[in-house]
């Protein structure tokens, strides 16, 4: 069933899309596992704050093999040099024994680094560098980063000091090292888009911010607190972990933090979207799907295009 246009198929989206069903229901039918494309799965015990949706990868009561989720430690600060060396070995893995991989996520950045083969290097720490950007305010350097390249190449550099900081270095170091090819196999993905309209999304996302909720997201934070990471290292993840610390540090009600971490994530959904549309106008062909039709609908359309790589 495989054909020699496409040695991959992409599922991507923005957060509660669907994306990962539609990803588990393809990879079920072709054969296939699925390889997570989402910065923040990659972390054990990071479960609910994620959205891993491990219920996903059951399709007709058989488990769809999954990737580089569960990996590494919260704590650890994972990156896009380690992700790309980690998506090779699995998608090699995979093609190896004759199975078809389908990448899922929503990080574009992780996306990315895979569909236009970027060229990445493992980047040191510079001591020097990190000591004279220590008293700067984060406004200062998102200004610094800005000087580098007009546009910020992934949104989440300027987060937090610590972030830009590293972001600057990395800058930096490109600026004064030459790129280390990587061994890159010839990628050729067709994209397919999951989406739905803003009101939609908007919904659907306070709808999973409150189920998750429901099912224990601040107990998982705590638990996180209570084997010994420290309120500095979740608030590096972002967005639900960043709230929900606040919040079980006393700096947030429980109102303050819902509100806030609910606009917080329809931004990011927002900035997803924006991130997309780069995408496509920088060469990547995005088939879109309406988040609305059945998952046998997403299925057949996909596989037409699987199949007609002409249309």
């Amino acid at each position: 069933m495989h054909n020699e246009k496409y040695n991959l198929i992409t599922i991507l989206g923005p957060t509660a899309s669907g994306k990962t069903a539609v990803a588990a229901k393809v990879a079920s039918v072709l054969g296939g596992e699925v390889i997570s494309a989402d910065s923040r799965q990659v972390y054990r015990g990071m479960d609910l704050g994620t959205g891993k949706d491990y219920a996903d990868y059951m399709v007709d009561g058989k488990p769809v093999p999954y990737h580089l989720i569960d990996i590494v430690d919260a704590g650890y600060e994972y990156n896009v040099y380690e992700y790309q060396k980690d998506f090779l070995r699995v998608f090699s893995g995979i093609s190896e024994r004759q199975k078809f991989p389908v990448m899922c996520g929503g990080s574009g950045l992780y996306l990315e680094a895979v569909l236009k083969n970027y060229k990445l290097i493992q980047v040191p720490v510079n001591e020097a560098l990190r000591e004279s950007l220590d008293d700067k305010l984060l406004w200062e350097l998102t200004e610094i980063l800005r000087s580098y390249k007009n546009y910020l190449h992934n949104q989440t550099d300027t987060e937090s000091s610590k972030r830009a900081i590293r972001a600057i270095e990395i800058e930096e170091y490109y600026l004064t090292h030459p790129e280390i090819d990587t061994e890159m196999p010839e990628i050729k993905s067709l994209v397919v888009g999951v989406k739905f309209d803003r009101d939609s999304r908007r919904k659907r996302i306070t709808s999973r911010l409150k189920q998750r909720l429901k099912e224990g997201m601040l107990d998982e934070v705590q638990r996180l607190l209570d084997s010994g990471l420290t309120p500095e290292q979740l608030t590096y993840y972002g967005l639900e972990y960043k709230y929900m610390t606040q919040h079980l540090t006393g700096q947030l009600t429980f109102q303050q933090m819902f509100d806030g971490l609910n606009v917080a994530i329809h931004q990011f959904a927002k900035r997803q979207m924006t991130w997309f549309r780069r995408m496509e106008k920088q060469d990547i062909d995005i088939h879109w799907l309406d988040g609305y039709m059945s998952l046998d609908e997403k299925l057949e359309r996909i596989l037409n295009w699987y199949n007609n790589p002409q249309l």
